[in-house]
């Protein structure tokens, strides 16, 4: 399976050299490894030609390179592919599978395997979902139309919509928008609220009121890391089976039989080449997902309103 390499943007810094920058990018990564990754023709330019070994540094220049990990920990299958056009593919992430190369995880990662799939290398995705989150992901296919997607999610031009099961919570009044002001919080990975003005914004509203456990629609108009998790918690609602928040639990292999009870099963937004409103959507009932049709999951009205006409 081949695997597509990771991009970075060169960042300001006093390096005389390509190698100096990766070097201070990334401090646990030893200069001799990233040495014999260059003679090896693992670090790239923009263009995938491999970079000599004095290669000068260039503030804002793309570097690729191949992520590499030993005793990579083997992860289930389970994606697979909903729409894929000229200039967009769009599939669902299983649970626990990581959307691009990161931490321990190389080779097992919807990206790579996407790429095997497709044979299309130049396959970017332009969004992530958390590890432990399941649901859909919209990928670049074509580097000629990328940045018209990539201002969508930029310019808060999508619009994404997830379901949760938490738990129940009668004294609020909903939609509920919840606004905070979120930061890195301890340890890296996780976050936290904190006083100041707000910079994380969801609207939240009760799809299935059952018992103690409730079904919620969640609508981030804000999309920062892990938002969706920090704010049920927030109110004491944490997301059920999740690993993080409102406590972080001690560290234990995936449980198949308690991922996190968190989908993103909706995008939309108006296709920046066509003018069209696109829609995807899924719906996820007795552990059986379906991809519904703009026109079902409309009439259902269970994850996308009532579709609105596009200019044009």
């Amino acid at each position: 399976m081949t695997t597509p390499p990771s991009r970075l943007q060169l960042p300001p810094g006093p390096w005389q050299t390509v190698l100096e920058a990766l070097c201070a990018r990334f401090p646990r990564i030893p200069e001799a490894q990233w040495r014999e990754r260059f003679v090896r023709g693992r670090v790239l330019d923009a263009s995938g030609a491999p970079l000599p070994l004095d290669a000068p540094y260039r503030l804002g220049a793309e570097v690729q390179y191949f992520r590499e990990v030993t005793d990579e920990p083997a992860l289930p299958g389970g994606e697979y592919v909903v729409h894929h056009d000229a200039h967009l593919l769009v599939a669902f992430k299983p649970h626990y599978l990581p959307v691009a190369p990161t931490g321990a995880w190389v080779r097992q990662t919807l990206l790579t395997r996407l790429v095997a799939l497709t044979g299309n290398p130049a396959l970017v995705p332009l969004h992530r979902l958390d590890r432990d989150t399941a649901g859909l992901v919209l990928f670049s296919t074509d580097p000629a139309s990328r940045g018209a997607y990539q201002a969508l999610f930029r310019e808060r031009r999508i619009r994404k919509v997830y379901r949760a099961l938490a738990p129940a919570l009668p004294g609020l009044a909903f939609p509920h928008l919840h606004r905070s002001r979120l930061e890195a919080g301890e340890p890296f990975f996780r976050m936290r609220e904190a006083d100041g003005p707000a910079n994380s914004e969801t609207r939240i509203e009760v799809l299935e009121r059952d018992g103690p456990l409730w079904t919620y629609t969640l609508h981030p108009v804000t999309g920062r890391k892990h938002q969706l998790r920090v704010h049920m918690a927030a109110l004491g609602a944490p997301i059920l089976h999740d690993r993080y928040y409102p406590q972080l639990q001690p560290q234990a292999p995936d449980d198949p039989a308690r991922p996190l009870q968190l989908v993103a099963c909706g995008l939309e937004f108006e296709d920046p080449i066509s003018g069209e409103i696109r829609r995807f959507c899924l719906v996820e009932r007795c552990g059986e997902t379906q991809v519904l049709s703009p026109a079902a999951a409309a009439s259902m009205a269970l994850v996308i309103d009532s579709p609105r006409r596009g200019p044009g």
